[in-house]
């Protein structure tokens, strides 16, 4: 069965658009929907990468280069989307950046900080913007955004203020989506996730910086049970939603951070 046969009427298989899904989360949360049947769209800056994600996973797949930040390349990518599959299920809205780390906020360039805001919230935003207005336009009328948050949309790491700030505004998006999606059948969740193993998170083991101002490793989990959660959220039928969903390293220092 392709991908405009499994047309969403069910809520479980369909058309998947994953941003970030050149490398980390994004990659292994694209491996993991192909595995499951779904079609995917990888969007990603560098083409390169989103081709290593897609050689090694099989499935239908189709790669869009993009760069979240800029309303040309989202709109590119969703006209690319349809122009293939003829509809949009599910979109995982995952490309982010964590900026420079470590800089006190005095020191923190604004040129940075709108780095990090232009592709944490303003990428997050087109793109779920314009999947919505395809979810809302198409027959079978729905689909599903899930929103890859942080457990820095609930407690900071020191020194990391663009970063974390973007996420709490992301638990605002999602709230408001979720909100504003219901007369069209457009189910909106949040994954907040903490410490899974990915290049981001290579310098976890190692030892990060502790609300203490103490340098100390962390633990991380396989990014593989994050992709899994993941695919389970997406999967739900349209008429029920994980709203938010927190996926953590059992021994992170989250509950009790500070």
């Amino acid at each position: 069965m392709n991908a405009k046969e499994t047309d969403g009427r069910d809520g479980r298989t369909g058309v998947a658009v994953v941003t970030g899904a050149g490398s980390g989360i994004g990659r292994a949360v694209t491996r993991e929907l192909l595995r499951g049947g779904w079609s995917v769209v990888l969007a990603g800056r560098r083409a390169e990468t989103l081709e290593e994600t897609a050689r090694a996973a099989g499935g239908e797949t189709l790669l869009v280069p993009t760069d979240v930040s800029r309303p040309a390349d989202v709109e590119a990518l969703f006209a690319a989307t349809v122009g293939r599959f003829g509809r949009l299920d599910l979109l995982f809205n995952n490309a982010g950046t964590s900026g420079p780390g470590g800089v006190p906020v005095e020191e923190l360039p604004y040129e940075a900080w709108r780095y990090v805001v232009d592709t944490n919230l303003n990428g997050a935003f087109l793109c779920a913007q314009a999947a919505y207005r395809q979810m809302k336009g198409q027959t079978p009328q729905g689909g599903r955004i899930i929103n890859n948050g942080s457990v820095s949309a609930h407690v900071p790491r020191p020194r990391s203020v663009a970063y974390t700030a973007t996420k709490h505004a992301l638990t605002g998006l999602t709230k408001s989506l979720a909100l504003d999606g219901r007369p069209y059948r457009i189910a909106v969740g949040q994954i907040d996730i903490g410490n899974a193993a990915t290049e981001m998170t290579e310098r976890m083991r190692a030892g990060v910086p502790q609300a203490n101002g103490e340098i100390a490793p962390e633990p991380v989990m396989d990014v593989a049970d994050v992709a899994r959660t993941v695919r389970h959220m997406a999967e739900l039928p349209l008429e029920a939603n994980v709203q938010f969903a927190t996926v953590l390293a059992t021994g992170m220092p989250y509950v009790g951070r500070g």
